[in-house]
């Protein structure tokens, strides 16, 4: 929709209500097209926070997570950022949770069980399984851990970690 700023200049708004995902989809098919669309709507974006929370927002809404979001990396913990879902843990060290481990490792965790995770930080009792994902940034750095809680037991699998994989390296790119 055009609408007009100081000046005479226009100013393009991309009106969107929601993500257009077929439920008859596999789940791996379901996570190209949320890639493809994700890239259509952020366009040109810059802003992280904007872009965060598009992607959040799309996830949550095409997989029905308990909980879905971001961990930045800020120092020496991760602090929450854009998520969708009950109240969240404000921040996560190094290296702690299954969040801190995915930031520490560099590497993709799936939890079936969130109670048998040795040091599992409990931010929302419903929480069964989860699923965290680093993203890393052009230098190779973790800048983020993109974070799937599901009120579930073993939610999560090899094609969530190969279509999250697929979604926080163009993040990583973009950022």
């Amino acid at each position: 929709f055009p609408c007009r700023s100081s000046g005479s200049e226009f100013i393009f708004v991309i009106l969107v209500e929601s993500i257009l995902i077929s439920s008859d989809l596999s789940k791996a098919e379901r996570y190209n097209q949320v890639l493809s669309q994700l890239k259509i709507i952020v366009g040109a974006e810059t802003n992280s926070t904007a872009i965060l929370s598009i992607v959040t927002g799309a996830l949550h809404e095409v997989f029905n997570n308990l909980w879905a979001g971001f961990y930045i990396v800020d120092g020496d913990s991760l602090v929450l950022g854009p998520y969708q879902g009950p109240l969240a843990c404000l921040r996560i060290a190094y290296g702690k949770g299954v969040c801190g481990l995915a930031w520490e490792s560099k590497s993709t965790q799936i939890v079936d069980d969130v109670n048998q995770f040795p040091g599992h930080i409990v931010c929302n009792s419903e929480s069964k399984s989860e699923i965290v994902v680093p993203v890393l940034g052009k230098n190779g750095r973790v800048i983020a851990v993109f974070d799937l809680d599901s009120d579930k037991f073993a939610s999560y699998d090899e094609v969530d970690a190969k279509g999250l994989s697929q979604i926080t390296t163009w993040l990583g790119e973009k950022l």
